[in-house]
């Protein structure tokens, strides 16, 4: 087995260094010695054989059960090592993913029911995981930083105006937000924007939360939260806002997606969709996450989102890539987790509070590595609805800005 492992992961480890010690005691060094050195350890033969069989499911699942263990550095040092080789995947695992990308729309097939089970799994948890490494505001999505060196919440908060600039929000407006979360960004538009906002989640935790926060502010007349599928809303609405929510709806049912927005949408109204995305073509959901972290979920190519769009007959006005951004939010949330970590052993136990330091670690890498970021597209129903040029974005933000000025205290959590 020694021999094995070290022939096939010094073949596909050919940048960084990266030492292992196998089950057995032995020891070897793989990649060209460049970067921070990282030393793991196989604690038994089973992880051995099994990340050999299944690498992309078995590597988290061992490190969750402590039979993958990190010795110099930490489990995101050793992330940034594999994800960033020449090849993305091991010669010997490419056969599991093609048998994977042929049924990837049986593991997506997300109707009603399923679809309210899949967001359970993840956003019905503890809510105070979520208070552990979020900011204060819990957006749990890809923040803005203008600089550098902006804070997590300032960020989370240029996010969302930059949203709301975006999507043009006036005072009445009438906003359907699909997704809404913890209802940040519903009332943010609704507090700042003063528009009349209607968000949807199929999250009973999250929904709690947001009504609730929403009566702290005496907001309940223009910001209401419903437990409702994309696909039952009705009414008209001038502006649709969808944050970090379209990544749990499925190849098969992006047409519908599209063509309920177009339904609902006012012929004058303007849609922003922000999601993470593949920059090259489809894939396959890695079958750690899709286990553990977001079952039916998918990361879609854009190719696939605007063959949507088109046919739903819907307008593409604008499209904004966010790279690197996604990256900096999960090493924020990664960061703090880490400082809190004992927190979430107390609050369910030792392999969960691994198998989420391994899902944040991770999920940083896929972006600061590999192939993923974050799209916005602005979408209308007609020509002529939005301004010709990208001038617009900061007046708005500018506007915006100077409302939450005037707008005091800002934004809190329900009950801080």
């Amino acid at each position: 087995m020694d021999l094995l492992l070290r022939g096939l992961l010094s073949k596909f480890i050919r940048r960084g260094s990266m030492t292992f010690t196998t089950a057995s005691g032995a020891k070897f060094t793989c990649g060209d010695g460049t970067g921070k050195p990282v030393f793991a350890r196989f604690v038994t033969t089973r992880a051995e054989r099994r990340i050999l069989l299944n690498p992309e499911l078995a590597l988290g699942e061992a490190y969750m059960d402590g039979e993958f263990v990190i010795d110099q550095g930490s489990i995101a040092d050793a992330l940034a090592i594999l994800m960033n080789q020449p090849d993305v995947l091991p010669g010997w695992a490419k056969v599991r993913w093609w048998l994977r990308y042929f049924v990837r729309h049986i593991g997506q097939f997300n109707p009603r029911g399923r679809a309210r089970n899949n967001v359970a799994h993840h956003y019905d948890l503890d809510g105070r995981l979520y208070s552990l490494f979020l900011d204060a505001d819990k957006q749990y999505s890809c923040a803005y930083f203008e600089t550098p060196d902006t804070s997590l919440d300032d960020a989370q908060l240029a996010k969302k105006r930059h949203l709301g600039a975006k999507l043009l929000v006036d005072h009445g407006d009438r906003v359907l937000d699909i997704g809404s979360g913890w209802g940040g960004l519903g009332l943010y538009l609704a507090e700042i924007a003063g528009a009349d906002v209607t968000g949807v989640t199929l999250s009973t935790e999250q929904l709690q939360v947001a009504n609730a926060r929403a009566a702290e502010k005496n907001l309940t007349q223009s910001a209401k939260f419903l437990l409702e599928d994309y696909r039952d809303v009705t009414g008209a609405f001038d502006r649709i806002v969808s944050v970090g929510m379209f990544e749990h709806v499925g190849v098969a049912f992006y047409e519908t997606f599209f063509r309920r927005c177009a339904e609902l949408l006012t012929d004058d109204g303007v849609m922003l969709l922000h999601s993470i995305g593949r920059s090259e073509g489809p894939d396959a959901t890695n079958p750690w996450i899709a286990k553990y972290i977001f079952p039916g979920g998918y990361i879609p190519s854009l190719s696939e989102v605007m063959a949507a769009i088109e046919r739903a007959g819907l307008l593409v006005c604008d499209v904004e890539i966010l790279r690197l951004h996604y990256a900096e939010t999960l090493k924020a949330w990664r960061e703090r987790f880490m400082a809190r970590r004992e927190e979430a052993v107390q609050l369910y136990d030792e392999r969960f509070a691994r198998m989420w330091e391994f899902y944040l670690a991770a999920s940083e890498m896929s972006f600061r590595k590999q192939n993923l970021m974050n799209f916005q597209i602005q979408l209308t129903k007609r020509q002529g609805v939005v301004p010709m040029t990208r001038d617009y974005v900061p007046q708005e933000e500018a506007k915006l800005r100077a409302r939450e000025q005037r707008t005091k205290p800002r934004l809190k959590m329900a009950g801080e």
